[in-house]
C-alpha cells in the first residue's frame, strides 16, 4: 500500500493539508482492488500491477473533476481485469 508521502508526491502536492482525505482514500484502495478482481490485501502486497492500479485509483477519486477521468478509469478496468487474471492463474 502507498504511503500518504508517496500519495502526495503521486498527486503533486506540496502540503499535509488534505492528509486526512488522502488517509480514508489510501486505506480504501485495497478493499476496492479486492471486490472488483477477487485479489486480497495480502495478495496485492509487493505486487506491481496491484501498486500501479492503486496509484490510478488514488489519482482519480482524489481528483474525479478532472477532464481525463474517463481514461484513467478505462486504464484502472484494464490494469483490474488483468490484476484478476493473474490472480486466476495462480490458483
Amino acid at each position: 500500500m502507498l504511503t500518504v508521502e508517496q500519495a502526495r508526491e503521486i498527486l503533486r502536492l506540496d502540503t499535509a493539508d488534505n492528509d486526512a482525505i488522502i488517509e480514508g482514500l489510501l486505506s480504501a484502495i485495497p478493499d476496492y482492488i479486492e471486490l472488483t478482481t477477487g485479489v486480497t490485501a495480502e495478495q496485492q502486497a509487493g505486487q506491481p500491477l496491484a501498486d500501479t492500479a492503486g496509484k490510478f485509483i488514488l489519482m482519480l477519486w482524489y481528483n474525479a473533476e478532472r477532464a481525463d477521468a474517463e481514461k484513467l478509469q478505462r486504464t484502472i478496468d484494464s490494469l483490474l481485469k488483468t490484476l484478476a487474471l493473474i490472480a486466476v492463474r495462480k490458483e
